[in-house]
């Protein structure tokens, strides 16, 4: 089979997976506000959901190690996932609904490390370019979250839903038409994740990426709120969401010429460096010509360090193990660091405003320190750079 071929399968099953997150990360808390939940409950379902993530993924990607397939433990996902999500329509009061999203997120969240881990065989065998595969996540992404805003604009929410559960059914259909790559089982009487934990190289790395990463934690949580007291529209702040996507767009469609002249951890480090200086001058400076300058950064403190992280996760754990790193990579990174910054990113704001921004800075910076300390000194790295 022809490269471009499951390049393109892999790239409809982003672009749906992501269309669907388009739908369900701006507007599901809307939704749920539409049946009557108050923001501290709304708040606790979705930390409930990130919490349940960090513990079942590493066990769901386990299993996919044991077995060395990936494709129809995502179809299996994404199909008790369409299910669960049906389960919203009856759901009335905070304990049904609690109980209805932690079974949809169980199923929902676990396919996605696996699809990480599915398109880093593919590049592997094949020689994909995953930047160009993983790209089209970020345009459905804001075709959606853009479209779906404004055909929201006077009508009801029972559309997000409706749209929601479009996004989840074409998911399935995609998963069904990924490419069937495998990669060799791990032994049956180990522990499928020990591999990846002892690996001290890789849990260095976690902490570097992580740390970058959560430094988004006050622009995801207060950027809007920011901008508001700025002065701006809602329209210009939606521009300025909008430029960071397809800031990061424009990385992934180059990231194969940068992953080759810079390598994975020095894409890391670079995520890392852009961090320091956005988030240092965001908390400095409210000017126009700025934030457009800044919010081009995104390109980097996203983009690179999330293409980074899939290459060095692909080069430093053996492919019997890929699916427990990924799954371990998004539990640290999505769940347990951005987490903990989104929590303290709302005491800073409260207290200091956009000065908040400084903490994120310190935060990209010690990412930094540890990525440059693993790139420049080889430091973590196992005897004659073999996978453990």
């Amino acid at each position: 089979m022809p490269p471009r071929a499951p390049a393109s399968r892999l790239s409809f099953y982003y672009a749906a997976y992501f269309g669907a997150v388009g739908v369900l990360l701006p507007f599901w808390p809307v939704w749920l506000s539409e049946r009557g939940l108050s923001a501290p409950e709304i708040g606790f379902l979705i930390a409930a959901a990130t919490g349940l993530r960090v513990l079942t993924n590493p066990l769901i990607a386990q299993a996919a190690d044991r077995r060395g397939e990936r494709k129809r433990l995502m179809a299996l996902l994404s199909g008790l996932a369409i299910i669960a999500f049906l389960f919203f329509q009856g759901a009335h009061g905070f304990w049904p609904i609690l109980l209805v999203t932690l079974f949809f997120f169980t199923f929902w969240s676990a396919t996605q490390p696996l699809a990480e881990s599915l398109t880093m065989l593919g590049v592997g065998a094949d020689k994909l370019d995953y930047g160009r595969i993983r790209l089209w996540g970020s345009i459905t992404f804001i075709l959606t979250s853009v479209g779906l805003g404004w055909l929201l604009t006077g009508g009801g929410a029972d559309l997000i839903y409706s749209a929601a559960l479009a996004g989840i059914v074409i998911t399935f259909v995609s998963c069904l038409t990924l490419p069937g790559y495998n990669a060799p089982a791990s032994a049956p009487r180990r522990l499928a994740l020990w591999p990846v934990i002892r690996n001290v190289r890789f849990m260095v790395f976690l902490f570097a990426a992580g740390l970058i990463q959560a430094s988004h934690a006050v622009l995801y949580g207060f950027g809007t709120i920011h901008w508001r007291s700025a002065g701006y529209s809602d329209a210009v702040i939606g521009l300025f969401w909008a430029e960071g996507v397809f800031a990061e767009i424009i990385l992934f469609a180059f990231g194969a010429y940068l992953l080759r002249r810079f390598g994975a951890i020095g894409l890391i480090l670079m995520g890392g460096l852009a961090g320091v200086i956005r988030w240092g001058a965001m908390g400095v400076t409210g000017d126009i010509y700025w934030i457009v300058a800044l919010q081009s950064l995104h390109a980097f403190t996203f983009g690179a360090t999330h293409l980074g992280a899939m290459h060095f996760i692909t080069e430093t754990v053996a492919p019997s193990h890929s699916a427990s790193a990924q799954s371990i990579y998004a539990a640290f990174v999505a769940g347990i660091a951005m987490g903990i910054a989104a929590l303290f990113s709302g005491l800073l704001y409260g207290q200091f405003g956009g000065q908040a921004y400084f903490a994120m800075a310190a935060a990209a910076a010690a990412g930094s320190l540890i990525a440059a300390a693993v790139l420049f000194r080889g430091a973590f790295r196992p005897p004659g750079g073999a996978r453990r």
